[in-house]
């Protein structure tokens, strides 16, 4: 791949749980003060995704569009808070490319008018590809290319998995294989099942996941509010961990006998392998919420296979990679938001490499 412009923080962001934290409440209040473009004007619609769920989405699609991507976030959250995300739009429709975000399978508007319940990929790979086929038929240009962060990167890979399948099924989707043009994916969740007894083993970790099981919690009791009788409240108010929620809420209704089995499953490294359309994933050695022995299997699979573009950074935190002014004047990047610019560089070039 071709050499991008090193990533540096300031000093006091040199520790990814620094810069995790630090990056979460800064982004959340200035996020819109470090760009100048405007919000593209969305189209605010419902999609069917895989088994016939809905799925919320905004869709805004700029005069002779270079492509579409079609981007969701992490494990928590719901569009209109989900900042990182938003700038993404931004950026991306500044750039020329059609853009659909959408609440994925439980979250926000997508909960209200489903109750199905999350799955780490396993369906929401095929909701990626449903997406881009309703995308193209209200008008969205190929290539489509699937984007996100931390869990909503693990879901992205999985729909370039699922879109080989899909496309090249027996169904006409309206779209083809060829119509995909990759993904590009921000400190994305590769194994849960590792990655979740190394969050635990501090205080610090335990402080995160409590955090994020405080929103998972928020997430079942909407849907228990808005779709009466699909969740008893006594099973979420026994959940008190990121674990609880999956052997509580989960795995029952996706058939797995138990959390390993279904973290196994759903695991995003084990697909790596088998991807064959062009891979950016971003990845932070500092991550504070993945186990470090990931980095060699994940180097390891990108590797050997020549789709995959790893760029690994020894800081960066978790989905933070907010970047000093020194590192931005090296990068000639307008903002603070390397991942970002770095994931749009690389677009553009794989656009020009295809030939437009």
């Amino acid at each position: 791949m071709m050499c991008y412009s090193p990533y540096n923080p300031v000093k006091f962001l040199q520790n990814g749980l620094a810069m995790t934290v630090y990056t979460a409440f800064w982004g959340k209040r200035y996020w819109q003060s470090t760009t100048q473009h405007p919000e593209p004007p969305y189209h605010k619609t419902i999609f069917l995704g895989g088994q016939g769920v809905p799925i919320f989405c905004w869709v805004a699609i700029p005069n002779n569009a270079r492509g579409t991507i079609i981007a969701t976030y992490g494990i928590t959250g719901e569009l209109e808070q989900e900042w990182s995300l938003r700038l993404l739009g931004r950026k991306a429709y500044a750039q020329g490319y059609a853009v659909l975000l959408f609440d994925w399978r439980a979250h926000g508007k997508t909960a209200e008018l489903s109750p199905t319940l999350t799955s780490d990929g396993l369906y929401e790979g095929e909701d990626f590809v449903r997406l881009a086929a309703a995308a193209a038929a209200m008008g969205c240009p190929s290539k489509f290319w699937f984007m996100g962060f931390s869990l909503g990167g693990q879901l992205a890979l999985w729909g370039l998995k699922a879109a080989a399948e899909l496309t090249q099924g027996s169904e006409d989707l309206g779209i083809t294989y060829s119509d995909i043009g990759g993904s590009a994916v921000i400190c994305p969740s590769l194994d849960s099942l590792r990655s979740l007894t190394y969050l635990t083993k501090d205080r610090f970790g335990r402080l995160l996941e409590a955090s994020i099981v405080r929103e998972l919690k928020k997430l079942a009791w909407r849907i228990h509010d808005t779709h009466p009788g699909t969740i008893d409240p006594a099973t979420i108010e026994r959940t008190n961990t990121i674990w609880d929620f999956d052997h509580e809420l989960v795995i029952d209704r996706l058939g797995f006998p138990s959390v390993e089995a279904y973290y196994k499953a759903s695991s995003a490294l084990q697909i790596l392998p088998i991807l064959d359309k062009p891979t950016l994933i971003i990845y932070a050695a500092d991550d504070p919420l993945f186990h470090p022995d990931i980095i060699a299997d994940l180097q390891a699979a990108s590797a050997e296979n020549s789709a995959i573009d790893l760029l690994l950074t020894p800081h960066g935190g978790h989905v933070g990679y907010l970047s000093s002014k020194e590192c931005q004047h090296q990068a000639q990047d307008p903002d603070p938001w390397w991942a970002w610019n770095r994931i749009l560089q690389w677009l553009e070039i794989q656009r020009l490499e295809a030939g437009g």
